[in-house]
């Protein structure tokens, strides 16, 4: 399951999720589902993502997610949701106490937008941060995740980055007022070739660079595995400029446990370091329904257990 596949996959769950009030979760999850306590970090689930065990509506799964110990939910699309089912999100979250992860401000596979320099671009990428921070004035969400698109065959690599650090300069400029940080998520050329932003490395230079605290790194560490591997060391020497994460196990991009990465170890490194920020589970699950989300919710009790 690539990343795209997951954004499609989330997204379509999240539109099929209904807004009118019904069963509470404690009355859709059987005693069996129900965990004691709260996990140790901010693990944040999707929208849709227990769909079998929580029902169908979009109170119902908050509710679930508050009740299996989860202090964070995060929902990829939320920009594009109407007001009334963000309102419902924001204020299903405040009651629960859950915080709510990065949102998708601009996350385009196909164009190359950040690496060219002209007027044209520079005003879209701006129109886009607007809508960024009109999502946030509607949801409280202070993040907004950006992939810079894809790279420029025809000119040269030194030219992109300075094109990509001048643009994601403006566009830090025109948030930083309003208190919205822009996360950049190198994605790894496996799943989506073409890209300009691979590596943890390469986005902190260019972090370095914008030296904004609205310009800031989302470490996806499914992607990190593949291009980099190295995790600790490499989330270690980023520290500085993350300020999110995105899970996934390699190979398959499903919940830990189900693959090569050690998620245990990785949590406890990231709760010493003093992380309070979110961690999207943004992946599938390795079995099907009900069976396969449980799954998700045991892997993740297991691997919190440091």
């Amino acid at each position: 399951m690539n990343r795209r596949d997951f954004i499609a996959r989330t997204g379509l769950a999240a539109a099929g999720l209904a807004v009118a009030p019904s069963l509470a979760a404690s009355q859709v999850a059987s005693p069996a589902q129900k965990k004691a306590g709260r996990f140790r970090l901010k693990y944040a689930p999707s929208l849709g993502q227990f769909k079998n065990l929580a029902g169908p509506d979009i109170g119902g799964q908050i509710q679930f997610i508050a009740d299996q110990g989860f202090t964070a939910l995060f929902d990829n699309g939320i920009m594009g949701r109407p007001p009334a089912d963000q309102e419902l999100i924001v204020r299903e979250c405040s009651r629960l106490g859950l915080a709510l992860g990065p949102f998708v401000l601009y996350a385009e596979f196909s164009a190359k937008s950040f690496v060219k320099r002209d007027a044209d671009t520079r005003t879209m990428l701006l129109q886009k941060m607007q809508q960024g921070i009109d999502t946030m004035a509607r949801t409280g969400i202070k993040q907004a995740l950006v992939v810079p698109g894809r790279y420029d065959e025809s000119l040269a690599w030194d030219y992109q980055t300075a094109n990509v650090i001048d643009n994601l300069r403006a566009c830090a400029e025109a948030c930083a007022p309003k208190g919205l940080v822009i996360v950049l998520e190198p994605l790894n050329p496996k799943n989506h070739p073409g890209l300009f932003l691979t590596k943890i490395p390469q986005a902190f230079a260019i972090c370095r660079a914008v030296n904004s605290l609205s310009c800031k790194i989302l470490n996806d560490i499914y992607h990190q595995q593949i291009t980099e591997g190295n995790l600790i060391p490499n989330i270690e020497a980023a520290w500085s400029e993350i300020a999110a994460f995105h899970l996934g196990d390699n190979p398959g991009r499903w919940e830990p446990t189900s693959g090569e990465i050690n998620y245990r170890n990785i949590f406890k490194w990231i709760h010493a370091k003093g992380y309070d920020g979110v961690l999207c589970m943004e992946h599938g699950q390795s079995k099907p329904g009900r069976d396969g989300e449980q799954a998700v919710i045991d892997a993740y009790r297991a691997c919190d257990q440091f």
